[in-house]
Order: structure tokens, then C-alpha cells, then sequence
């Protein structure tokens, strides 16, 4: 349950005052944790005094319940009764949903239905924004207590032999004998024991119960007859419930019913009725009506009404006593009926209301206008409380000189408070204990202490269990006097909640070994669930903290009650505090270690991990604060934003929020396999749970459940999608602040993810002794759990439509991946861990990119095509195609729609009769009705035929399904079905990348093309070559070219500045620039080792040419003169140039790189680059990456003969056939050369299209028999991709003919 910070839920007057009577309450009710007697010394400097209540634990936990319970309370109202306003927008409005109806009937939703759509409506984040903005809050009693039954109940004082001996002091209360059934129990002095199916019901829901007790503390006085106690007894009514209905038999338990009994309206209203029934009157009547009918089945449920909660005959007490419950709701009766709009009906005439404003010196106190009168503090609570260490508090000096604890005993105040009444089933009796007796002769159990684990064999108890309050006692105990309480009253006054004011190392193994120690750690799914053994570490060079305790005796258990209560509040007070958070984690130079705080974390996340994450969740609240400079005055947006909240800057925030992603991280499995840690991540980017074999991995079953708990887990849900949040609200501040007029004498503060990431560095001076393999396994573990809980997030949060929330979780998300995939060599991560195919597969692959083309993306909504990385590469090239054939297809539309205008216009029969003029209409509209490009090459000069026919053509032909007619004019008969364009393309580019032209040079090593500097071709030329290059990846084909990857990043505009930039087109000079940069002088000076100048040489035409480099302005390559008289390039030679030193390296190594692949080429690469940006949508070209680019364009070189097996067909035989065998046999032994001749001889391409094997159509067909040595030769469909291959003798007779045929290959023909 989120509340919307901009929309604050029934703000006003009225509200203010309710939230400080609640809070008022719950300072007067919750244990205040207060540390413990025997913690060590050191731990005491930490210690510092809680005075604000909405920092107390308890405090927050319990209104937080509360607010849930209101919240709930009007969902339901809102859905079964509605708003009323005629006009209501909300859908889930009953008013809206009527509106929309019309005069159709509308069913009402059940009270089952309303409950659990109210209880899911509740949990949200930015609940309130669900709430319809015309809802009155609900003020009277709720359907839900039409269900319940009040009557009284009676039980024999024989009963009482059979509970178990009174121990404790005072005088031992009376228990009763109740009847089966849920029942609710109000005993005229003591609260009664419930029976059993209570007791289920309040384990498994928490603290669900925690007001229903407080329901029979009525003030009025008991009935008692003879024999025989009054007593109240609550049943629900017995209604019939489907058994196979899910949503019946969770949603309709006692646990989630209580969410609607608990209300203050409705608590108000069971009070009342509590207190009719109790009446005398009323009893009697009941008596008389009841007098024929058994006691036992007053108020019996039928065992249908409830079959999750099993039912027993006999109440049932506990071992222990249930400590106040009001740690929990924090309310009681008399409080949560104070909480409404309007005075107690059980206050004092003469009294103030309810919400009338107190002062007080020290704390927030309850009113006493609900009180009849002033409650002395008991003996009990009084009594000095020592152990083996001495008293467990300082003494306070009352009249009797007595002794109150500081841990669990609250003071008693100085402003009388509300009898404090016992929840369901809590009976003070306390059973004896084996705790050795102490040497103080004054130590005894504290009555209203629970047992813990290993102390009376009972359950640990859970969190919300133990923060209750423990100041109850029975009135005949009150032996303090009024005037006794007032005389402490200052001193009391001082008594205050105490928590660390931040975590250290030490301090976090120290508390989290206390709640282990002490069995009182949270019960949670995370793995593993206790950090002990070899997993837990601490720092040789800090001591360790332990508690002052003797040894081979038992821990009591009151102390661990108070140590629990501490340690919960220190958790939360530092965790939830932004400041205490840097001060926690944050080291003296602000630097971070990001080892030592996933530690940290890890420790606290196994011992408490909900509290961890709701108190994180509250600290992220402090980023969303802008900063200080747009509050300035002068500043346009200082109107904008309040000033009462502190602000971080960003270097701050990103320590906050590497605080709250470490802890995400902790909460991940722990696995100590790097290969395995990337087999998970790939299994959550496809969006399983399970795999079940294929490409990805299969890990064990258990680490998969395991990694399912920790990524589904609520709260670390909630966390995660505040955190992205933060993200987008950073970076929308520091937009601000660059249109802020009054910025531009402020210093630019750093990018948050930025800083963000550089915290996820080790440090190498941490205080905590991690070996060389964990600190490799942690710069692995960080960055791969960080991509995990963003694709977390953004599967919870996507809504199957490409087009996403910009400003949200998921664009956050999308914001984080962007920044660690520009530093992802740095993180040490590769293009797959950035993948999520779960995108990919559930989006449409021809409308979603083609819509992409038309959509602007703005700060609130963004297209995932924006972040191509997320998607593989089989995806953005089939996106790519898309768009290309979408184009296509366009193109074609348009020049058939104009050929059919043209043709009805030129028709026998149309209004144009003039033969001349249908011709010269037909000349004039030719082109634009032309519906391919058709292009008419002679193989004597392709490349001339290919510039004549694709010059000045205009785009709308080139967008055109291409046609080739290759070699007719020789005779050939050809069908282009893309063997006829494969083989042209291959021509064309052989001849056009042709040194001996002078355009390209090629590499004698690696076979790299690349532009020659200076060339003599004219630019046009250039601009033909690249148009060719984009005609064929415009039409899918690949080409057999081999281009450096820099050629490509320089295509799609990305920068050519590092060294593994040119290292495959240029190995040797990337390996020499390496050596000059990693040289250690030490060994010799750069000048005297290297000998190099500052200066740029290229051999042109057999002639070196050289040139200074410069690095600040933008030079320019000298270009050969047409005229016959101009001096040689060579003239212009620098006779002297600087020498490269130890200082100028870096830059002399940028500036080669620049001149190489920019200074030197510029004029032909601009004009290849228009070419190429012809056929090709500018915007579909950021799809692809360099590498991906180049696939298009080159394919693969590397042949699998296993795959093409695979991917082969027949026709004529089937796989199995002997010569079928025998040519796969053949094959196999061929060596990479005759590969590729297979390959081009079948497909007239000798390179893999991108995609693989598949995406190749390769075709056996049988060709007839051949029986002696000689015979056909294998031909080849080049347009189908078959081979026609006959069926030889035998093997060696096979392997004979193929290889004559893929040797002689040439020309083009079908035989």
C-alpha cells in the first residue's frame, strides 16, 4: 500500500487531527525498545534517544495497518455502494458501473467479491489514486457486521479446576469453557481464552487480530449469576460457502475478514452492541430465552461456515500470556472509536473531543477525555527486573523506592490513560519456568513476558508477536498511589524509545548475530537463510561485539524480547533515514564499498528482510525532493516544488540508491558460479521460472524456486519500482536545471547513473578480507543481479504495448540498462546479458516496427525499439526486413494504383480518343507507373550498365522490388527468383572494389577493403558503390565484401576513437599503437625506443604523402590536381616534425585513429555514405549495432556442414538414400575454399545470410542415373537454390564430377 505523495487521502482539519489522535495513542500503547543491560560497551556510543513517534517501529508498523484497514474499508464501500455522483468516471465505481449500464441490470458484487478486489486494490502502489475522487468516507457500520452474532455466554466456575496452576501474582484470574466456533470473549474481570480456531486464525494472519480483542472492553459492569461468569460471546452466522472457489476459501477466512471488523466504525459499532448485551437487562432477557437451549450451542457456526479454520470443542490457553496487542494495530476499542469524525459516545459528558490538541513537554500523549478515571501504576510493573549483568533498568524513585524496566515496562505517565486491556485469548497466568534462578533474591519472570524457543519448549514468536505492550496488570493490583506518579513525573518524562544512529560493520554482525542467536529473525523464503560458518565475515583488525552474559546458563527470555524490540527499531531508524544511511556506508573520501555493503546487506536481509525493504522504501522517499537551486528565487520552478523538504544532490542519491540495490542484490540466491549466475539471468530475460532445455541452460529445479521467491517477493518489488522511479525524477531535475535561466553560473552536478555505477566498483582497500576469486566473482554478481531486477520490473510492470511509461518504473528501468550498456566493457558484461526475448516474442514483428518509424518519444512515453539491445539480433533483423518491406510493398501499391488509373484513361472505351495523346501519356507517366526496377546488365560490363541505370534515379524506383536481367543479350535464360540478383550483386561489388581502379585498396593480410586516400575516381562513383551496397541489403542479400568494423560504426554514426576499433581491419598497427601506449619508460624513453614524429604518412600511388596532424581544428586530406602542371602531393612533405614523447602519446594515438579512418577518406566516405542512406529509413538503421550492420551486409564466412545438413531438402530421394550419404560424406572433407564454391555453385553466394543455415535454401534434387565413370557434371538452379545432382556409381565416382563442377564453375544458365 503506496499513498500517492501528490494526493493526499481526506486531507483537511479533521484529518490532521485524527493522525495526531492516532499517533497519541500509539505513543501511549507500544513497548518502547530501549537497549538492553547486558549489550557491550561499545555499542553504547551509538545509542541516541527517539523522540518523534513516526520514527518508532511499532508506531509506523501499527499505522501502517491502520491505514490499511481505512483504506480497505472504502474500497468496499466504493465498490458495492458507489459514490453517487451522476457523473462518476472511476470503473470501479458501483455509481460509474451503473452509469455505464444504462438500464441493463448490474450485479452488486458479494461481500466476498467487493473484500477481495478491495483487499488487491489496497496493496497497490499509489492506492489512493484508485479511490474515487467523489467518495464520501464510510460512517456508518459496514455489511460485514450483519454476520456477527452478540449474546451471552456463561461459563462454570468448575471449569476453572482444569487450567493449569496459577503462578503469578495477584489473584488468580477466572477462565471459562466457551463453545465452538469463531467467538470473540469478554469476561466480567478478565479477558477469556479463546479456543483454538482463534489462535490459527491470528498465526496466519499476523496481526489481523489485534483490535478484534480489544471489541468486548466494554465499561460496563458484568452479569453474574450463580455458579457462573457473564461473558460476551461474538459468533459469526453460519452460511453456506463453495469449497472448490479459491477466492472463497482465502478471501472469505477470518484473517481477511478482520480487515473489514477492525475499522473504527466498525469497532465503534460492536462496542455498542457489546455493551447492550452486557447490560443487565439484556442478560436477563437472554437468560430467559436461552433457557431451554444448551450453553455450548449459543452462537454455534456451522462447521460450513469456515472450513479453513478448524474448529474445536474447548477453549484452549496459551503456555504464556500474549503480550499488548497494540504494538500491532495500535489502537483499542476506545481509541479506534476516537479515531472518527465525531466524540466517543463513551467519553465523559464534561470531557474534551476527541481531537483536541495537546501540548506536552516531551512526547505526545493521549488524551484523558476518554478516561473515567486516573489508573495507578501496579506493583508489577514497578518490581525490579535484574539478571546475572544487575537491574535491566536505571531505578526510578517512587515512593516505595521500586525499580521499571526501560526495555519492555513502560512508565507509567503523567496523563492517565485507558485501562489496558487484554486481546483475545491472553491470560496472565504464567506458567513456571526452567530458567535457573538468578542471584538476586528479587529476580522473578516478568508476568507479561512471552516464552521463547528453547526456554519452555514453545514457538518463537514472530515479529508482530513480540512488539506489543506489556504494560497490563489487573486494577486490584494497583497498589501505587496517584500522588506517588506525579512526584516521578519529570523523570518519567525522560523515558524515550532508544536506536542506533547508524550501522557499522561491526554493529551489523553484532545485531543480526543477536536475532539468530536468539531465534527471534524473521521467517522469510531468501537463500540461504542464515549467513553463518564460512559465509560470515568480519574484519581482523575491528574486534567483534559481544553481550556480557555467563556462559552454560539459559539466555532469558525477557531480555531476548528486549533485544529484539531494539534491534528492530535500530533497523529501522538508520535504514529509513537517508542521512543515517550515507553516514552508515559512506567512507571519508565518499567513496563506497561496494563488497562490504552487499555484506552488510546480505546480513541484514536474512534476518529481517521485510523490514530492510519497506524501511529503504521509506528513504527513497528523501530523492524525490528537488534539488536546492531550483528553490532559488530567481529560479522559474521555484514555485513548483515545497522547500520543507531536505534535498540530495546527485552524488548523494546515488548513494542512497546503490544502498537500496545492493540490498537488492543480497536478496538474490547466493550462487558462487559465475557460468551459473549467467544461466539464471538468462532464464528471467526469456521470463520463465523453469526451462525446459533448448538455447538456454538448465539449472537446478531448487535454484530456479529459489530465484523465483526472491524476484517475486513484494516488498522487494515495491523497492525496486521506487528505485527506477527515482531515476527518471533525477533526471527530470536536472533538466530543470539546464533550461534554469539562473543556472549558468552554477557547476553542472554529475549524472546519477553515472555516479551510480562507478560505486559498483571494489574497493581495494576494504576492511573485510574477501579472497582475489570472490572479488572476481562480485564484479560479476553486481552488475548481472542489477539487469535482473530491472527486467524484473519491467515484466511486472508491462502492459504488452510497445509504447511505455517514460517517467515510471519501466522507463527507470530502460534508463539504467542504457547507461551500464555504454559502460558494459567496463562492467565486464557482453550485448546477451542486455537481452529480454520475452519482448520480442510477444510483439507483433511487422506492425510494432513499422508504427515505431512514425512515433516520437517524449519523457513520459518511450518505444522499446528506442533500447534496440534489449531485443536479439533474430529479432532487429527480421524489425529491419520489416521496414524494408513495408517500404517495398508502399512503393508497389502506389505505381499499381497509377498504372490502373493509367490503363482505364488509355482504354477503348475512354473519354480520350486521340491515339497520340494515350502515347505520350504513356511516355510521360512510364516511370511512376513502373511497378519494379528493373535493371538490364550484359556481363561484359556490369558495373558500367549497373552506373548508367542507377544514376539519377529517383527514390520512389529505388524503393522498388528489384528485377535483374542478367546476360540475355548472350542468350541466357534467366528467372530472377533471387539467384539472378545474387549473382549480379556479386559481379557488381567484384568489380567495383577492384584495386586495380584505383577506388579501394584490400588489405594482403587480412583481405580488409578499405578507400584509398586521395583517389583519382570521381566522388559519383563512390556514391554508385554505396548505392549498390543499399540496394542489396534494401532486397535481403548479402554481398561477398569484407569491410573493417569501423567502416560500419561511421555508417550508423557512432564514433571511431579506441583501439579495438580498427583492430580487425588494421591488426598490426592496433597491436603497435598498443605497444606504444603500455611502453614503460623505465626501460627507455618513448623518443629513443619508438623514434616516431607527430605526423600522419599514407602511401599513394607508389609516392609516401605526409601531413602534420593537428588536433585543433578539422584538417583536410590533400586530393590529386587534374591539372598537368601541379606539384606532387609528396612536395608538401613537413621537412621537421615533433617527435612523439611519453606526454603526447595518448593523443598521438587519437589522432592516428582519426586521420585514418576520417581525415584521410572523408571525401569518399561522405559520398559512399549517401549512397548507402539511399534505399535505406535513417531511423530503422538504429536497430542495428556495427556488428549486426555488418552481418547484413557481408553475411558469414564461416560454413557448418552439420547446419547446412540440417537445413537441407530433397527432392526425388530422402536423406537416408546411399547417394545422399555419400555426398554429405564428400562434403564433409572439403576444406573452407570448396565450402564456399559449393555454397555460391548452389545459392550464387559464398557467404551465410545473417540468421544462419536456416535462412538458406539449399535443395538436393535427383537428376537420373549414372552408370559408367563419365556422364553429367552436378548443375545448379541458382535462382532456386537446387542442386541437380545425378546419381553416381559410387563415392569416389561422386566425389570426381562435384569437384570438375565446383572448379569449372562460370556463367549463368540452367544447364
Amino acid at each position: 500500500m503506496t499513498r500517492e505523495l501528490g494526493r493526499p487521502a481526506d486531507s483537511g482539519p479533521c484529518r490532521n487531527s485524527l493522525e495526531a489522535d492516532i499517533l497519541a495513542a500509539l505513543w501511549e500503547q507500544v513497548p518502547f525498545p530501549r537497549l538492553p543491560t547486558d549489550a557491550p560497551s561499545e555499542i553504547k556510543d551509538l545509542v541516541v534517544d527517539v523522540e518523534n513517534p513516526k520514527r518508532v517501529y511499532a508506531i509506523h508498523h501499527a499505522s501502517r495497518r491502520h491505514n490499511l484497514q481505512l483504506l480497505v474499508e472504502k474500497f468496499i464501500t466504493q465498490l458495492r455502494d458507489g459514490c453517487g455522483f451522476s457523473a462518476c468516471t472511476t470503473s470501479s465505481c458501483f455509481t460509474c458501473r451503473k452509469r455505464l449500464a444504462g438500464k441493463a441490470p448490474i450485479r452488486r458484487y458479494s461481500p466476498a467479491s467487493a473484500r477481495t478486489l478491495a483487499v488487491f486494490l489496497a496493496s497497490q502502489d499509489d492506492a489512493d489514486s484508485r479511490l474515487c475522487p467523489h467518495l464520501s468516507p464510510p460512517t456508518g457500520p459496514g455489511d460485514c457486521m450483519k454476520s456477527l452474532l452478540f449474546c451471552p455466554r456463561y461459563a462454570t466456575s468448575q471449569n476453572d479446576a482444569t487450567t493449569a496452576p496459577y503462578t503469578g501474582p495477584g489473584p488468580k484470574p477466572k477462565a471459562s469453557k466457551g463453545p465452538p466456533g469463531r467467538v470473540v470473549s469478554k469476561g466480567a474481570q478478565t479477558p477469556a481464552p479463546v479456543n483454538s480456531s482463534i489462535q490459527a486464525g491470528r498465526r496466519g494472519t499476523g496481526q489481523a487480530h489485534n483490535t478484534q480483542a480489544q471489541a468486548g472492553g466494554s465499561k460496563s459492569d458484568s452479569f453474574t449469576s450463580p455458579g457462573s461468569s457473564a461473558r460476551i460471546q461474538i459468533a459469526e452466522r453460519s452460511t453456506s460457502k463453495d469449497y472448490r472457489s479459491f477466492a472463497a476459501n482465502v478471501f472469505g477466512t477470518v484473517a481477511f475478514k478482520m480487515l473489514e471488523w477492525l475499522t473504527p466504525n466498525n469497532m465503534e459499532t460492536m462496542t455498542g452492541k457489546v455493551d447492550a448485551v452486557s447490560s443487565p437487562s439484556s442478560i436477563t432477557i437472554e437468560t430467559q430465552g436461552m433457557a431451554s437451549t444448551p450453553a455450548d450451542e449459543a452462537g454455534e457456526v456451522s462447521p460450513t461456515s469456515d472450513p479453513s479454520v478448524p474448529e474445536t470443542e474447548d477453549s484452549t490457553s496459551i503456555d504464556a500470556p500474549d503480550v499488548h496487542r497494540f504494538a500491532a494495530s495500535g489502537l483499542s476499542a476506545r481509541n479506534e472509536a476516537a479515531s472518527l469524525c465525531q466524540p466517543s459516545p463513551h467519553s465523559n459528558s464534561g470531557a474534551q473531543g476527541p481531537h483536541h490538541r495537546r501540548n506536552s513537554n516531551t512526547r505526545i500523549r493521549t488524551s484523558s477525555a476518554s478516561k473515567s478515571h486516573p489508573k495507578p501504576v501496579p506493583d508489577a510493573l514497578i518490581e525490579s527486573i535484574t539478571d546475572e549483568t544487575g537491574p535491566l533498568s536505571p531505578s526510578i524513585h517512587t515512593a516505595q523506592s521500586e525499580k521499571a524496566s526501560k526495555g519492555l515496562i513502560r512508565p507509567p505517565s503523567t496523563v492517565t490513560r485507558n485501562t489496558p486491556q487484554l486481546g483475545e485469548g491472553e491470560d496472565p497466568t504464567v506458567p513456571e519456568t526452567k530458567i535457573p534462578e538468578p542471584e538476586s533474591p528479587r529476580h522473578y519472570v516478568d508476568e507479561h513476558l512471552p516464552q521463547m524457543d528453547g526456554i519452555s519448549g514453545e514457538e518463537t514468536l514472530s515479529s508482530d508477536e513480540t512488539t506489543r505492550s506489556f504494560d497490563t496488570s489487573d486494577e486490584k493490583q494497583d497498589t501505587v498511589a496517584t500522588s506517588d506518579i506525579a512526584d516521578s513525573a519529570s523523570e518519567l518524562d525522560s523515558y524515550l524509545p532508544q536506536s542506533l544512529s547508524r550501522l557499522s560493520l561491526q554493529a551489523v554482525n553484532f545485531i543480526c548475530d543477536v536475532l539468530q542467536d536468539d531465534a527471534t529473525s524473521e521467517r522469510h523464503l531468501l537463500e540461504p537463510p542464515t549467513i553463518t560458518g564460512s559465509l560470515r565475515r568480519s574484519s581482523s583488525r575491528l574486534r567483534s561485539w559481544k553481550r556480557k552474559r555467563k556462559a552454560h546458563t539459559a539466555y532469558p527470555a525477557d531480555l531476548k524480547v528486549q533485544w529484539k524490540l531494539f534491534v528492530e527499531q535500530s533497523i529501522f531508524h538508520v535504514l529509513s533515514d537517508p542521512q543515517a544511511l550515507l553516514d552508515s556506508f559512506t567512507g571519508s573520501n565518499g567513496a563506497m564499498d561496494s563488497q562490504m555493503l552487499w555484506y552488510c546487506m546480505l546480513r541484514l536481509t536474512r534476518v529481517a528482510p521485510t523490514l530492510v525493504f519497506d524501511s529503504l522504501w521509506i528513504a527513497l522517499a528523501g530523492l524525490y525532493a528537488p534539488p536546492k537551486a531550483l528553490h532559488s528565487p530567481r529560479s522559474a520552478t521555484s514555485k513548483m516544488f515545497s522547500r520543507s523538504q531536505k534535498s540530495f544532490t546527485n552524488v548523494e542519491a546515488a548513494g542512497l540508491m546503490s544502498v537500496c540495490f545492493h540490498a537488492l542484490v543480497a536478496a538474490a540466491p547466493l550462487v558462487t558460479d559465475s557460468r551459473q549466475l549467467n544461466d539464471m539471468s538468462r532464464i528471467k530475460a526469456h521470463g520463465l521460472s523453469l526451462t525446459g532445455g533448448g538455447a538456454v541452460a538448465r539449472p537446478p529445479v531448487s535454484l530456479c524456486l529459489q530465484y523465483e521467491d526472491a524476484f517475486t517477493d513484494d516488498m522487494a518489488l515495491r523497492l525496486a519500482r521506487r528505485l527506477l522511479r527515482v531515476i527518471s525524477t533525477r533526471r527530470h531535475f536536472d533538466e530543470l536545471l539546464e533550461l534554469d535561466l539562473d543556472s549558468d553560473d552554477r557547476v553542472k552536478e554529475p549524472d546519477v547513473l553515472e555516479t551510480l555505477l562507478s560505486h559498483l566498483e571494489s574497493s581495494t582497500h576494504s576492511i573485510l578480507d574477501f579472497s582475489k576469486a570472490e572479488r572476481s566473482l562480485h564484479e560479476k554478481r553486481i552488475p548481472v543481479l542489477l539487469l535482473d531486477w530491472a527486467r524484473a520490473v519491467m515484466l511486472h510492470e508491462w502492459d504488452g504495448k510497445p509504447d511505455v511509461s517514460g517517467d515510471g518504473p519501466f522507463g527507470g528501468a530502460l534508463s539504467l540498462i542504457a547507461a551500464m550498456y555504454r559502460k558494459r566493457q567496463s562492467l565486464l558484461l557482453g550485448d546477451i546479458h542486455f537481452r529480454a526475448e520475452y519482448f520480442g516474442e510477444r510483439l507483433d514483428p511487422i506492425q510494432m516496427p513499422v508504427s515505431w518509424l512514425s512515433f516520437s518519444s517524449t519523457r513520459q512515453k518511450v518505444h522499446l525499439l528506442d533500447y534496440s539491445f534489449i531485443f536479439s539480433p533474430a529479432s532487429l533483423v527480421s524489425y529491419f526486413r520489416a521496414i524494408n518491406f513495408t517500404r517495398m510493398s508502399r512503393a508497389y501499391e502506389e505505381s499499381d494504383s497509377l498504372q490502373s488509373r493509367i490503363n482505364s484513361i488509355i482504354a477503348p472505351s475512354s473519354l480520350v480518343t486521340d491515339i497520340h495523346h494515350k502515347n505520350v501519356l504513356q511516355d510521360l507517366l512510364k516511370v511512376p507507373s513502373a511497378r519494379y526496377l528493373i535493371l538490364d546488365i550484359s556481363r561484359k560490363n556490369v558495373l558500367g550498365d549497373s552506373f548508367d541505370q542507377l544514376w539519377r534515379r529517383e527514390e520512389r524506383e529505388l524503393l522498388r522490388p528489384l528485377k535483374i536481367h542478367l546476360g540475355e543479350d548472350s542468350g541466357e535464360e534467366g528467372f530472377d527468383s533471387g539467384g539472378v540478383q545474387q549473382e549480379f550483386f556479386r559481379l557488381a561489388i567484384a568489380e567495383a572494389l577492384n584495386p586495380d581502379h584505383g577506388a579501394f585498396t584490400i588489405d594482403g593480410r587480412t583481405r580488409m577493403t578499405w578507400f584509398q586516400p586521395g583517389s583519382l575516381q570521381p566522388e559519383w562513383k563512390f556514391e554508385l558503390v554505396g548505392l549498390i551496397v543499399s540496394l542489396a541489403v534494401y532486397n535481403g542479400l548479402t554481398l561477398p565484401i569484407t569491410f573493417p568494423k569501423a567502416l560500419y560504426r561511421k555508417l550508423l554514426g557512432e564514433p571511431v576513437t579506441e583501439l579495438h576499433h580498427i583492430a580487425d581491419g588494421w591488426p598490426d598497427l592496433a597491436s603497435g599503437l598498443t605497444d606504444l601506449l603500455e611502453w614503460n619508460e623505465k626501460d627507455g624513453s618513448v623518443e629513443d625506443i619508438f623514434v616516431l614524429t607527430y605526423e600522419f604518412t599514407v602511401d599513394m600511388f607508389g609516392k609516401p604523402v605526409t601531413r602534420e596532424m593537428k588536433s585543433s581544428r578539422r584538417p583536410s586530406w590533400p586530393q590529386f590536381s587534374e591539372h598537368p602542371s601541379a606539384p606532387p602531393l609528396s612536395a608538401d612533405n613537413p621537412a621537421d616534425a615533433p617527435a612523439v614523447t611519453g606526454g603526447n602519446r595518448n593523443a598521438y594515438v587519437s589522432d592516428y585513429i582519426r586521420y585514418l579512418t576520417d581525415v584521410s577518406v572523408a571525401s569518399q566516405f561522405a559520398a559512399f555514405a549517401r549512397g548507402f542512406h539511399a534505399c535505406l529509413h535513417p531511423k530503422s538503421l538504429q536497430l542495428l549495432s556495427p556488428g549486426l550492420l555488418q552481418s547484413l551486409v557481408e553475411g558469414t564466412q564461416e560454413i557448418d556442414i552439420g547446419e547446412l545438413r540440417r537445413a537441407a531438402r530433397y527432392v526425388g530421394w530422402d536423406a537416408s538414400h546411399r547417394a545422399v550419404r555419400d555426398f554429405w560424406a564428400v562434403v564433409k572433407r572439403y576444406d573452407e575454399r570448396m565450402r564456399r564454391k559449393l555454397l555460391e555453385f548452389v545459392t550464387a553466394s559464398d557467404r551465410v545470410p545473417v540468421g544462419g543455415m536456416a535462412n538458406v535454401q539449399f535443395v538436393i534434387q535427383k537428376n537420373g542415373e549414372e552408370e559408367g565413370d563419365a556422364g553429367h557434371l552436378p548443375t545448379a538452379y541458382t535462382c532456386y537454390g537446387t542442386l541437380l545432382l545425378p546419381e553416381y556409381r559410387d563415392r569416389d565416382v561422386l566425389r570426381e564430377r562435384l569437384a570438375m563442377a565446383l572448379e569449372n564453375a562460370q556463367g549463368f544458365g540452367f544447364a
